[in-house]
């Protein structure tokens, strides 16, 4: 890629970013203006104000708390912290809390040299956009130089299987699949010896998302897992969770459940374009203590973005 395309690309990135979340922006940002209009210095009445604006924008109690402790406490040290500075502040608490959890720490779609193939094993339930994160993520490691293998071990909709062997074909890349109703643990053992013996770089696993049954989805990624490490020992390296950041609070209590289901490490948030609870990524983020990896911020295959959490919140208050 010339210097010229690089650049290009970047802008273009940054252009889908503020574009995705700009309902966020508007949203948390017109509010917190006018929650400080006649106000000069940041007192009680403007913190309680900032503390609502965000519980409502789906930043969470916890986090929304953690956040106006650390500005209350940087008011007491400077003594006179005027309004006009507030949104200076809040983005840089914003920032450092992202960084505390590792979130936004990669800039591009590179894997570990020591890890091949890097085995990514993606769970989150039904309509949050799981298997079309994975067609991005294949698109984008592609792109990237990488051979990628899908495995549609989400076996118990036959659709599920169906939409990814069309992200398969759409992508250009192998897929291993057994259909509906075939064993999920088969399909992932399959899937990861036959990317050995291609070569691969990367493996992407496809699982189900029910959680009306946590025992059995407890049960059978387990097994996946189990099955991924008879081929290769340290297998999965990556157990994302994709959620719907368009849920809100839904999304974080779905991340407690699949955490607690299974060793979550990395996280994807999906449809931030589509909603004003941008703020569900800092929240979850700061909760679960896992890192936010990768952002969805559009249609378009290039609109799975890895998360960088500067440009994250430059965009949250550009």
């Amino acid at each position: 890629m010339g210097l010229f395309s690089f650049f290009k690309k970047d802008k273009d990135a940054k252009e889908d970013l503020n574009k995705g979340l700009e309902k966020t922006r508007t949203s948390v940002f017109d509010r917190i203006s006018k929650a400080i209009v006649g106000k000069s210095t940041v007192d009680d009445e403007v913190l309680d104000n900032l503390e609502e604006i965000l519980v409502t924008s789906d930043v969470g109690v916890d986090t929304t708390l953690k956040i106006i402790d650390r500005i209350q406490k940087r008011v007491a040290r400077d003594k006179y912290l005027g309004t006009s500075e507030l949104n200076m502040i809040l983005k840089e608490e914003i920032a450092s809390l992202l960084q505390e959890n590792n979130s936004g720490d990669g800039s591009s779609f590179d894997l570990p040299e020591d890890k091949k193939p890097y085995v990514i094993m993606v769970v989150g339930v039904n309509g949050v956009g799981k298997t079309t994160t994975i067609g991005k993520l294949a698109y984008n490691f592609k792109m990237a130089g990488k051979k990628v293998v899908l495995g549609a071990s989400d076996t118990f909709r036959a659709a599920a299987v169906d939409q990814l062997k069309i992200w398969a074909d759409k992508v250009g890349v192998p897929i291993v699949s057994q259909g509906m109703g075939a064993d999920p643990a088969s399909v992932a053992f399959d899937t990861v010896k036959s990317a050995v013996a291609q070569g691969a770089d990367v493996v992407l696993i496809d699982t189900a998302g029910r959680l009306h049954n946590k025992v059995g989805l407890m049960n059978e990624l387990s097994k996946i897992k189990k099955v991924c490490q008879k081929v290769i020992p340290d297998a999965p390296h990556e157990v994302l969770l994709v959620l719907d950041a368009s849920t809100g609070q839904n999304a974080i209590e779905q991340a407690r459940q699949f955490i607690a289901a299974t060793e979550v490490n990395a996280l994807a948030l999906t449809k931030l374009d589509g909603t004003a609870k941008g703020g569900v990524v800092i929240g979850i983020s700061d909760q679960f203590k896992i890192p936010v990896k990768y952002i969805g911020v559009g249609e378009k295959m290039e609109n799975l973005q890895i998360f960088d959490r500067n440009e994250f919140v430059d965009s949250l208050f550009k």
